[in-house]
């Protein structure tokens, strides 16, 4: 990693995981592969702000560590890339379990659960799926009624218009949003390990 961690991607470690290496990876992903519009991809990190301000948008009050949740419900995607959910499913049980211990060393690193409880994984679902329907009609290419059909209609009240942000803004709103949250759970944040100026 650039912060100059070895991360062990069969073992990982909370130690080794360091949320300006989550950020910098996140804003080098691009959502639907890359097949949007636009001079831009959309990024896993600019999508990852978006869920966490649905979801708190669905759930009115939701509690600083939730909304935490929300912005890392994808930061294993830091290290393995957006993958399209067939090819996931094609791939079996081996890659969800790699994804599974990822996910709980960087929830425990940031003082989360390993397993988020279940009802904010369903919270967090139907964030991520709002957000999937305005990319998909704003982005991918899919009519209203085909968006509707794969990921439902957005929560009602919230609206929104993609503009996909450079890799080095998304990343620098992704850091700022996590330590907005950090701050509110009580994390201390490290220094950064590397400057995204």
């Amino acid at each position: 990693m650039l912060s100059g961690r070895r991360l062990d991607l069969l073992d990982p470690s909370p130690f080794d995981i360091e949320v300006e290496d989550i950020a910098h990876g996140l804003a080098r992903v691009a959502r639907w592969n890359g097949q949007t519009i636009g001079e831009h991809a959309f990024s896993v990190a600019q999508h990852s702000v978006v869920v966490e301000e649905i979801a708190a948008h669905i759930k009115p009050g939701l509690e600083p560590k939730w909304r935490l949740a929300a912005l890392l419900h994808d930061a294993s995607e830091y290290v393995i890339g957006d993958m399209i959910s067939p090819f996931k499913a094609a791939l079996g049980v081996s890659y969800k379990e790699f994804e599974t211990r990822l996910e709980a060393a960087i929830h425990v690193r940031y003082g989360l659960p390993p397993r988020t409880p279940a009802a904010i994984k369903t919270l967090i679902k139907k964030a991520d799926k709002a957000c999937a329907f305005f990319e998909a009609t704003q982005l991918a290419g899919f009519t209203r009624q085909e968006a509707l059909g794969f990921f439902g209609r957005p929560p009602e009240g919230y609206d929104l218009t993609i503009e996909p942000l450079p890799p080095a803004q998304a990343q620098a709103r992704y850091l700022e949003r996590y330590r907005v949250l950090a701050g509110a759970v009580g994390i201390i944040p490290a220094p950064d390990a590397f400057h995204t100026e």
